[in-house]
């Protein structure tokens, strides 16, 4: 099959423009590039690794429209840690957990279900799964070994809301659900809470429910802190962080993604042309692109473009899984369209973006 110029051009301006981490993460950075990883802009005793990493491949992705490829690029099929996507894929389990009725009421408190872990007492027993999925449940405590302190006044670069305060610092707390903020630690309890809630890893549940379903590979893996095993129904498990900000996380490939932003654009079904029962309803999908209240832009662990502030180019209805060193999955619901670069340069993603809504609206006709 004869690929078409647009396309080519897009994979061709991925390839061009690789992000400045170096591919081994225990090498010093040549001129012009950055350090491997987000632990570095932690304060002291914190900026150090907790799990491991593992050397990268170069740039790749994949294009799909109506559920097939239309283009890829580099190794496709290689595993490799995807730091903040693993965000999008607890929220996903989180919806699993919904739809076999685990987790009945979004709104309803954590420690009714999972006691003992951290939600008892104080401010922290009136935070609901709504505000972790969210991130806006100021909860306040140490997790595997990390305060949430460390994570506090932390700003990225898709939030539009200027730096407020110095990373780290001893921010004053508000009410749950009254304040929205990117905090690694706070994620890293959602999953501890959604590992006690299945009472099982959760990469099997992964694998059990949505990764076999979707025909993925076996290649990916989810791992966890050195020292991050706990004790759930009598089996020492160890509990996933979702991300790779302190090592560890979701090692996965762009088709494997791709297959996991199909699930979304499908409303969660899985069949031809998304017409099957999939693991997740069509209204815990909804709820993840639905704009939080006082942040707009973000919904259950998935950045939106509502007001085009994401990603001008993409529709307002797009929105995407978003991952430090240049990871993105985008899901682009008017061109019927996944999008997924690995490895990207950050400053070139709303260039890249730009073209492949270009190219895809193209090839659609």
């Amino acid at each position: 099959m004869n690929t078409p110029q647009a396309l080519r051009e897009v994979s061709e301006f991925a390839l061009a423009h690789e992000t400045p981490w170096p591919r081994d993460p225990a090498a010093l950075p040549a001129a012009g590039q950055q350090p491997f990883g987000v632990h570095h802009d932690d304060p002291v005793p914190f900026n150090r690794l907790r799990g491991p990493l593992h050397a990268r491949g170069g740039p790749s992705g994949v294009l799909w429209q109506d559920g097939r490829e239309l283009h890829a690029w580099g190794d496709p099929d290689r595993a490799d840690q995807t730091f903040s996507v693993a965000k999008t894929c607890l929220a996903m389990l989180a919806g699993v957990a919904h739809a076999r009725g685990l987790l009945s009421d979004v709104h309803e408190p954590v420690v009714r279900r999972v006691p003992g872990i951290g939600f008892d007492a104080g401010p922290n027993a009136e935070v609901t799964w709504h505000h972790l999925l969210q991130q806006t449940s100021e909860w306040e405590g140490t997790c595997l070994g990390l305060p949430d302190q460390v994570d506090r006044w932390r700003h990225v670069s898709n939030d539009p809301r200027p730096a407020a305060g110095p990373k780290g610092g001893a921010r004053p707390l508000n009410p749950p659900g009254t304040y929205w903020e990117y905090n690694d630690v706070r994620i890293n309890q959602l999953s501890l809470a959604l590992l006690h809630l299945f009472g099982r890893p959760l990469p099997e549940v992964f694998n059990e429910t949505l990764m076999q379903p979707l025909g993925a590979s076996s290649r990916w893996q989810w791992q966890g802190y050195d020292d991050a095993w706990v004790s759930v129904g009598g089996r020492r498990v160890q509990s996933v962080p979702g991300g790779t900000h302190w090592g560890a996380g979701l090692s996965i490939g762009a088709r494997d993604q791709a297959r996991l932003g199909q699930l979304l654009l499908d409303e969660g079904r899985i069949g031809p042309a998304g017409e099957g029962r999939g693991p997740i309803e069509s209204g815990w999908v909804q709820r993840m692109r639905t704009p939080c209240t006082i942040a707009p832009f973000y919904g259950y662990l998935v950045w939106l473009n509502v007001t085009g502030s994401l990603y001008a180019a993409a529709s307002p209805e797009a929105y995407a899984m978003v991952g430090a060193g240049g990871h993105l999955v985008l899901i682009e619901p008017r061109l019927r369209a996944v999008i997924v670069a690995r490895w990207l340069d950050p400053a070139a993603t709303a260039e890249f973006v730009q073209q492949a809504v270009a190219a895809l609206r193209a090839t659609a006709g």
